[in-house]
């Protein structure tokens, strides 16, 4: 059975002074989700946004918000985003030392959860909450600015997480990649068992943004992976 391929753009590389029109722009030429990356020039050197943009997003009701918490002590948070319409949310690892019960409290809120590690962190983190997770993200640069160079040694990682998810009965479980994801790196992405493909300055800086949607969308198409039999 084929899996899901979701072409996520991130509003980190959209026009902030035009953020609702660049929004609408993006899902009326094929978007399936809006990534939002949440940071707290804490746990990234960078600063973003909150739970009132997640808000005034989900009011004009056009796709799926992917909240991505780059932030220290995220099940502080968690619940104004769940109140505020997030779609999915997904934290750092290393942000809490409560990760399982930080999963539960996302999935409480009837929103997916997912758990975000970043290009070093080991995969091991994630053994024991495999059955409270619906995706992991794994970032394919360092978190907290966009624009980056996509990091090659991420893609055995992203393989070798797709067997190990399909070895252990949860197949189900899908991978976000976030980062330098372009129609190049999404194939490779996608042959090595991704699904949800975040494409921050490739979408938002093309000059034709619903080309190159459908130019990602074909090549990570082309190159999926299989669930096994």
């Amino acid at each position: 059975m084929s899996q899901p391929r979701l072409i996520a753009p991130s509003i980190l590389s959209a026009d902030f002074t035009q953020l609702g029109r660049e929004v609408q722009d993006v899902v009326s030429q094929g978007a399936d989700w809006i990534h939002v990356d949440i940071m707290d020039g804490q746990f990234v050197p960078n600063i973003t946004m909150g739970p009132m943009v997640v808000e005034w997003l989900h009011r004009m009701q056009t796709a799926p918000l992917d909240c991505h918490l780059m932030i220290v002590s995220p099940e502080v948070y968690i619940p104004a985003f769940i109140e505020a319409g997030a779609a999915s949310i997904s934290f750092h690892a290393e942000a809490t030392p409560h990760i399982h019960r930080t999963l539960q409290l996302i999935r409480q809120g009837r929103v997916k959860a997912g758990l975000a590690l970043n290009p070093s962190t080991p995969l091991d983190v994630l053994e024991y909450v495999l059955d409270d997770l619906d995706f992991v993200l794994i970032m394919t640069v360092n978190p907290g600015f966009g624009g980056q160079t996509f990091i090659p040694a991420t893609v055995a990682k992203v393989r070798k997480l797709r067997e190990w998810l399909d070895r252990t009965g949860h197949a189900d479980v899908l991978i976000e990649v976030d980062g330098g994801i372009n129609p190049d790196t999404g194939a490779l992405m996608s042959e090595a068992g991704a699904n949800i493909f975040v494409a921050g300055s490739a979408v938002f800086g093309a000059p034709d943004r619903g080309a190159k949607i459908r130019d990602i969308r074909s090549m990570v198409l082309e190159h999926q992976t299989m669930f096994p039999s």
